[in-house]
């Protein structure tokens, strides 16, 4: 009777090997593959960097506080973007986050490619909805260093798996709202341009799509929140840039340098977050 107790041992279901085997196998077989998939990214993350690079960095602070005025309609908070922005450079962490801010706009980007088509499709049929549904959980729920071993092993360590891992961990958000705010539209708005004699895709794209924006803007600015969350992780995996930092501070208890590089990609965040914010209100009215 101790099986009541305990779940019986001779039970054991293994596919560890068989896992490990398939993975071999598009290693070597695919080696090519994956070998131009890693060109083609390095080279689209280091022309993000380079571009980034080439701002000087009054520029970019200008920038952040003309934008800031233009969506939030404050000059103060403008310059208090600027100012933070500024305090990343004081602290000798300008390079750190433009090599951060290149993984991060590259799978944003891949994301949003991804993402938007995937949550368009997910939005027409019930069956392909619920098709999708159990993998987009099994994506937001899976830890993420489960995916980093397979994405290492064929892509080698460095900033591309980090990008493909956190795309994989941040395009579920843009699918789901982006579905969601579609299929939320006004059923009676739909009908009308129906009998107006518009076809289904003049109905996504004229009625649908821009009704749906203020979701689908939600989506993007969760999906860029959850790349920025992925800086530090990464680097586990050889991404440089501030999530390095923090990933040298653990590994030499260096409180101080940890909080510092932590609070420059906090800024980041921030930034981020509330600018894209006011475009997802903006796009409601």
């Amino acid at each position: 009777m101790e099986w009541v107790l305990n779940f019986p041992s001779n039970i054991h279901l293994d596919f560890t090997k068989q896992i490990d085997a398939f993975i071999a196998y598009l290693n070597v077989h695919y080696a090519d593959f994956f070998a131009a998939l890693k060109a083609i990214l390095n080279s689209v993350i280091g022309g993000i960097y380079q571009g980034l690079e080439l701002i000087p960095w009054w520029l970019l602070i200008l920038v952040v506080v003309l934008v800031t005025k233009k969506l939030l309609g404050r000059y103060r908070t403008g310059i208090l973007y600027g100012l933070l922005l500024f305090l990343i450079g004081a602290f000798g962490y300008w390079q750190m986050m433009n090599e951060t801010l290149s993984i991060v706009i590259t799978a944003v980007i891949l994301s949003l490619f991804i993402g938007l088509p995937i949550g368009i499709l997910i939005s027409t049929s019930e069956s392909v909805s619920n098709m999708f549904r159990p993998v987009l959980d099994a994506m937001q729920t899976m830890p993420t260093f489960v995916y980093m071993i397979p994405a290492v092993m064929l892509l080698g360590p460095g900033k591309v798996p980090a990008v493909l891992a956190t795309v994989i961990y941040a395009v579920v958000p843009v699918i789901r709202l982006t579905s969601h705010g579609i299929q939320q539209v006004d059923k009676e708005v739909v009908e009308a341009a129906r009998s107006f004699g518009s076809s289904r895709w003049q109905i996504l794209a004229k009625v649908q799509i821009p009704q749906a924006l203020p979701t689908i803007m939600a989506g993007v600015n969760q999906t860029m929140m959850m790349a920025v969350a992925m800086v530090v992780t990464c680097a586990m995996i050889g991404a440089n840039g501030l999530g390095m930092e923090v990933l040298i501070a653990i590994n030499r208890t260096e409180s101080g340098r940890g909080l510092v590089a932590g609070i420059c990609i906090v800024i980041i965040a921030i930034i981020i977050d509330r600018l894209t914010q006011s475009v997802s209100a903006k796009g409601g009215r």
